[in-house]
C-alpha cells in the first residue's frame, strides 16, 4: 500500500505538469516554434532533461537565424487621405507605376545581406515602368559591413539600369554610421525625412532621378 500510494501521488502530479493545450497553440501559431517545443519534448523523454534543454536552445537559434536571413520586406502605397503606407497585398492603397516603395522589416546583416539584393532587383525586373525605388527604413536598427555591401551592390545596379534608389525614414544612430561612408555621396537618389515626403516628390517625377540637394539627408529621426 505505501509503495501503491506513493506511485498514485508521482503520477497525479506529474500530470497536472502535462500541458496539452500549448502543442495546438503553438502549431496554429507559429509551426517553427511547435517544433522546437516537440523537439525538446522527445529529447527530455528520450535523454533526460538537460539533454532537452540544450536541444531546445539550439533548435531556437537555427530558426532565429533561418528567419533573420529571410526577413520580412513589403511593397507598400499610402492609403488614400492619409500619410501611411501599407503593404499593397493588405489594404487597399495608392500607387504609381514608375515609383516602388519597399518596407524592410529587418536591420540588414550579414545574415539577410544577400537575399536583400536579389528581393529588390527581382522586383525591379518585374516592373519596367519603374524609375524610382524606395527603401523605407523605418525598421532598420542596424546596417552592418555586408548589408551597407548589398546596399552598394544595388545602387550600383539601378544606376545601370538608370533608376534612382532613394532612402526613407532613416533612424540617426544608422544615418551617422552610413555618413561616415562613401555611400551616401555615391547614392543615386535622395535621402528623405519621411516616406510620404520622398512618395509625393518622386510621383510627380516619372524621368531619370534628378541632382541630389546638399541638405537632404539632414535631420534624420
Amino acid at each position: 500500500m505505501p509503495i501503491a500510494t506513493l506511485a498514485a501521488t508521482i503520477i497525479v502530479a506529474v500530470l497536472a505538469l502535462v500541458d496539452l493545450k500549448t502543442p495546438g497553440q503553438l502549431w496554429r501559431y507559429s509551426k517553427g516554434d511547435f517544433a522546437a517545443h516537440v523537439a525538446t519534448i522527445a529529447i527530455t523523454l528520450a535523454a533526460g532533461v538537460e539533454l532537452g534543454v540544450i536541444a531546445g536552445v539550439v533548435v531556437g537559434l537555427l530558426l532565429y537565424l533561418w528567419r533573420a536571413s529571410r526577413p520580412h520586406a513589403a511593397i507598400v502605397g499610402r492609403v488614400p487621405e492619409t500619410e501611411h503606407f501599407r503593404n499593397v497585398e493588405r489594404h487597399r492603397v495608392f500607387t504609381v507605376p514608375h515609383v516602388l516603395s519597399i518596407r524592410i522589416d529587418e536591420s540588414l546583416t550579414y545574415l539577410n545581406a544577400r537575399w536583400l539584393e536579389e528581393y529588390v532587383l527581382e522586383e525591379v525586373a518585374d516592373r519596367p515602368a519603374v524609375r524610382h525605388v524606395i527603401l523605407m527604413c523605418s525598421a532598420v536598427n542596424e546596417i552592418d559591413a555586408s548589408g551597407l555591401e548589398s546596399l552598394e551592390a544595388i545602387n550600383h545596379r539601378l544606376i545601370d539600369a538608370g533608376i534612382g534608389m532613394h532612402l526613407s525614414e532613416v533612424k540617426g544612430p544608422v544615418m551617422d554610421r552610413l555618413q561616415r561612408t562613401h555611400f551616401t555621396a555615391e547614392l543615386n537618389g535622395r535621402v528623405y525625412l519621411s516616406q510620404n515626403r520622398a512618395f509625393g516628390d518622386l510621383a510627380k517625377n516619372g524621368g531619370p532621378p534628378e541632382a541630389v540637394p546638399a541638405d537632404m539627408a539632414r535631420g534624420m529621426i
